[in-house]
């Protein structure tokens, strides 16, 4: 009785394993595309994976590929269409999961401004807020009207997108998300309309995806928490209200209409599975981009992508 009674006074005075530490580094502020991220922290979901994680918001959103390409962070939150341009431009990086697995990117214009048809966009101004990207969806969407990239004045409008398209000093913008740009015009009484990206003839593509560095990733950590966002993002469609309150709760400047309309917008589209990895579609993007001239030969899906639900 003496050694079982010593063996358990042990276990109690084992202090609990200390959390595995990892960075996060967002696309841009926090906002409802993140909310499998805040809301995993905020229910524990994190800390019953046994992971401490520190989201970080660039100052730069070009930034945080390159970041976790160079080693800096674990983790960073990337686009699709920019995976495919900078692993051909030779980062080492690779998509590891999905946070929203469907188009978010569109080509907005007035409701009812003078831009009808693609065609109409001929000598007019588009603004855009991230070069290299949206250049290469922009020249996709232009051909479907006859138009080549010559045949736009492009503008950098640094994430002006609505205001400058309200305010007459671009007739469209690319790169307006569609759960925001187009709620944040209604709030504001002007009427938007989107030029679908993928009913433009661009094949369907991962909006949000999470990239690593293949050569410096920690794979058990990176699963842990994949599993603990993906517990999140159920929580979220099986609740969506109370998981805004969760959401919401978190920071004043979340807590206002456009963020509340966004979140209905957004929830739907978060991947139910966001390690899984649809292969197809990684070959179609990368053979899209070839075709049209935008990067040079293919790379395979193995480069560009892994599914971290079969390691």
């Amino acid at each position: 009785m003496r050694n079982l009674a010593f063996a358990a006074a042990l276990l109690t005075a084992t202090p609990a394993l200390a959390a595995d530490k990892m960075t996060l580094i967002l696309d841009w502020f926090v906002n409802p595309d993140h909310g499998p991220i805040i809301v995993a922290e905020e229910l524990g979901y994190f800390d019953e994976a046994g992971l401490e994680v520190e989201v970080v918001a660039p100052s730069d959103p070009s930034d945080p590929p390159k970041l976790v390409a160079a080693g800096k962070a674990d983790l960073a939150i990337s686009y699709q269409p920019q995976l495919h341009l900078q692993v051909a431009e030779g980062l080492p990086l690779k998509r590891v999961g999905t946070l929203v697995g469907t188009p978010l990117t569109c080509l907005l214009v007035l409701e009812d401004g003078p831009i009808k048809e693609l065609s109409d966009l001929k000598d007019r101004k588009v603004g855009f807020s991230v070069a290299g990207v949206e250049e290469v969806l922009l020249t996709k969407v232009l051909g479907n009207g006859g138009l080549s990239m010559d045949d736009v004045d492009l503008i950098n409008v640094n994430w002006s997108l609505s205001p400058s398209l309200m305010t007459g000093q671009v007739d469209a913008v690319m790169g307006a998300f569609r759960n925001f740009e187009l709620n944040q015009m209604e709030i504001e009484g002007v009427g938007g309309r989107c030029f679908y990206l993928e009913e433009e003839g661009l094949p369907p593509y991962d909006e949000l995806i999470y990239v690593a560095n293949p050569e410096l990733m920690d794979t058990d950590k990176l699963q842990r928490f994949i599993a603990a966002t993906e517990k999140a993002t159920h929580y979220i469609v099986n609740n969506p209200e109370d998981a805004w309150e969760v959401f919401s709760g978190t920071a004043a400047e979340l807590q206002d209409e456009l963020n509340a309309k966004a979140w209905v917008d957004t929830w739907p589209r978060f991947s139910l599975a966001p390690a899984g990895l649809d292969a197809g579609r990684y070959a179609r993007f990368e053979a899209f981009l070839a075709d049209s001239g935008l990067i040079e030969g293919t790379r395979s899906v193995s480069d560009l992508a892994i599914d971290l639900g079969a390691q």
